[in-house]
């Protein structure tokens, strides 16, 4: 089985659905057989790559994931679509011990002919999260460049830490990204400076950068290398994927 890497944050808008779509489609067009897993309710990564919604969550739904599996716009690049179902996204919130335990032993046996599986998370700290951490062999956070980044961090890390021990290390950290760049303002090289101080070689030398065609390409169902391949954005991207394919 390929790596299985976890985007997770507690925190909305930092950037978690953007990089999990842009680092698989950039996976994907360096050959690597990807599937992007759709973990939050709000279905954003779903959207992304052109396609609705599933009408029944696939991790709850009855078939294997193989069948709700879709095919993207991009080669190589595969879609297990969220769904918006209130029942669903109710029954996988609520799920405890051996529930639980069967969401993630329904995400592991569905992933197996992958290079790279992503698992866009929620972005809170429940159930779902916890699965996709338990499923996954690295965890990805991006951080985003404000006053409150720092904020929270810490109980997403102490969650993070009980992932790996409860995977007997199966689990390790990937890295956090720094999101939202902005390298006219002074908060950022700030939010930088203490994050990279803090956390030292785990931080991604890759920032992603404040970019306008980021925020755009998810409306005309696009990653960023099919909407503005010459963009920031797509070459913070592409360096992301570089970084993270030697990390390996």
């Amino acid at each position: 089985m390929g790596r299985i890497l976890c985007v997770a944050n507690q925190k909305g808008g930092v950037g978690k659905t953007t990089t999990a779509v842009n680092l698989a489609a950039g996976l994907a067009r360096g050959g690597y057989k990807t599937l992007l897993v759709d973990m939050d309710p709000q279905c954003n990564a779903t959207s992304a790559l052109g396609h609705e919604p599933a009408k029944r969550h696939p991790l709850i739904d009855p078939n294997t994931l193989r069948d709700s599996i879709l095919v993207s716009t991009e080669a190589n690049l595969d879609l297990l679509p969220g769904s918006r179902s209130f029942q669903d996204v109710d029954q996988l919130a609520k799920a405890t011990g051996s529930e639980a335990s069967l969401l993630r032993s329904h995400l592991e046996t569905g992933l197996h002919s992958y290079d790279h599986v992503l698992i866009d998370c929620p972005p809170s700290l429940g159930t779902l999260t916890r699965a996709a951490l338990a499923a996954s062999t690295e965890v990805l956070m991006p951080i985003q460049c404000e006053y409150f980044a720092m904020e929270g961090l810490t109980q997403m890390i102490h969650v993070i830490r009980e992932a790996i021990q409860a995977t007997d290390g199966r689990l390790t950290f990937g890295g956090i990204l720094l999101t939202m760049y902005d390298p006219r303002l002074e908060l950022t090289h700030e939010v930088d400076s203490e994050v990279r101080e803090f956390f030292g070689e785990i931080v991604f030398d890759t920032v992603v950068p404040r970019d306008v065609a980021l925020t755009e390409a998810p409306s005309h169902g696009e990653n960023i290398f099919q909407y503005a391949p010459r963009s920031r954005g797509a070459y913070a991207y592409t360096q992301l994927c570089m970084e993270v394919l030697g990390r390996d």
